[in-house]
């Protein structure tokens, strides 16, 4: 079991990813920051979905022109889409999705 833990944890040190949800907004663009700053990350990619994508954009302004300003962060790519759920009555519903690709230029 903790060679599947071990597993886990080197995946997550790989990934440069910040999914966007219902916590406060400054930890995600914390987040963003410490990436670049602290982890070394060449591109930071922040996802969201439905009610949360305009966050999700605040997010990557935030961290860019504030806290990254001097460091030439620049929004490499952005990919939008969409995926199909089925609620609790079966019936198929539409998520929007998100995904900002910041990187150093």
């Amino acid at each position: 079991m903790e060679e599947t833990k071990e597993t886990s944890n080197n995946q997550e040190n790989k990934d440069t990813s910040v999914f966007i949800g219902g916590k406060p907004f400054m930890n995600y663009v914390t987040g963003v920051v410490i990436q670049f700053t602290t982890k070394g990350a060449d591109e930071v990619t922040i996802k969201s979905r439905g009610k949360f994508i305009s966050k999700a954009v605040d997010v990557a302004e935030v961290a860019r022109r504030k806290f990254l300003s001097g460091q030439n962060v620049v929004v490499k790519d952005i990919k939008i889409g969409s995926e199909e759920f089925e609620n609790k009555e079966g019936k198929k519903i539409n998520v929007s999705t998100m995904e900002i690709v910041l990187g150093k230029q």
